[in-house]
């Protein structure tokens, strides 16, 4: 089938290179020399800054979940990342909700749009299922435009970032800083100890040959949904965190070019490899930042990276450093 075979030509790194005792020790000082960055990174640059990078790197590892390792493209992820966003914001402005409950109020509503949609949409495979999350994801759109609860084209504005469990308060930046660092380390732990699980396994089997794996005797068909559901509540996740963040949740989160950004971010960095959309996310917002000057120019400037990255080095960054160092990343 065409949608097995794409994703096996598409990431050539989580396929073809072998995980070793090496491997694994090289995973760990990425690991350890990521926890240094999180912890140097604020005295170097502003903090609010490294927050976003945070949220969208969340968001890409959330996409290259389903996309790297289930070999499912979705074109709708913004759904999730932005409903959850409304629903984080809503709850902590309009209920008066602590932090961490509204994170977790918008994470859940994501898995739950995520278990609705991806039922129906799994029922359809390659292009088909890309264009399903698409019309779906364009559903959602209109209803936040739509919605008093969402403030329509305004948004929910003035999102109070409250006090962490009613003791810690975040309305500095640093200490704000340390709560999504560490959501973002936990989701990175998360969806490497679920990448290198029987179950991830099975996922890349899907990804690779999905009639063979049925042939074995695997329903395919849940562990599809399973991954579908992972994803779009880790989407979720970084969503809410970055309306707490920003104190906003706005059309923007739930637009179509948000579920384009991701996949830019997961395809720069490197599809199918695990640090891959850090780094992608990083170059990405990196840019909208530093070269905001630009204006409408700065997507222009993105689709020629994204040209030279499909014809220099279709691994992505992440990829390419895995191919010379003979290694998965």
């Amino acid at each position: 089938m065409a949608h097995a075979a794409a994703p096996a030509d598409a990431a050539p790194i989580a396929a073809a290179l072998p995980e070793t005792r090496d491997t694994k020790a090289l995973h760990r000082i990425v690991f350890i020399g990521l926890a240094v960055l999180l912890a140097v990174l604020p005295f170097g640059l502003y903090p609010v800054f490294l927050m976003k990078v945070l949220c969208f790197a969340l968001f890409a590892l959330a996409f290259n979940l389903l996309l790297g390792y289930g070999g499912l493209l979705s074109f709708g992820h913004a759904a999730y990342f932005g409903m959850a966003s409304y629903v984080s914001a809503y709850a902590a402005k309009n209920w008066g909700v602590t932090p961490e409950i509204a994170i977790l109020a918008g994470t859940l509503t994501a898995a739950l749009l995520g278990l609705a949609f991806g039922a129906l949409a799994i029922r359809r495979q390659g292009i088909y299922f890309s264009m399903i999350t698409l019309a779906l994801a364009q559903m959602v759109f209109f209803f936040s435009l739509q919605a008093k609860m969402t403030g329509g084209e305004d948004g929910i504005q003035a999102v109070p970032r409250g006090r962490l469990f009613g003791l810690i308060d975040l309305s500095d930046d640093r200490v704000l800083y340390v709560l999504v660092a560490l959501i973002f380390f936990g989701g990175l732990l998360l969806i490497y100890r679920i990448i290198h699980s029987p179950f991830g396994q099975v996922l890349k089997a899907i990804r690779d040959n999905e009639p063979r794996a049925i042939s074995l005797g695997y329903r395919t068909t849940r562990y599809k949904l399973a991954v579908f559901v992972l994803s779009t509540t880790l989407a979720g996740l970084a969503g809410a965190t970055k309306a707490i963040v920003f104190q906003l949740a706005s059309l923007t989160d739930v637009h179509w070019s948000m579920s384009g950004e991701v996949v830019l971010m997961t395809l720069v960095g490197g599809m199918g490899t695990v640090f891959g959309p850090i780094a992608g996310s990083f170059v990405i917002v990196a840019m909208e930042n530093y070269l905001a000057e630009f204006g409408a120019w700065v997507t222009i400037i993105q689709g020629c990276v994204f040209v030279v990255c499909v014809l220099v080095f279709r691994e992505g960054i992440v990829g390419l450093v895995a191919r010379k160092l003979r290694k998965p990343l």
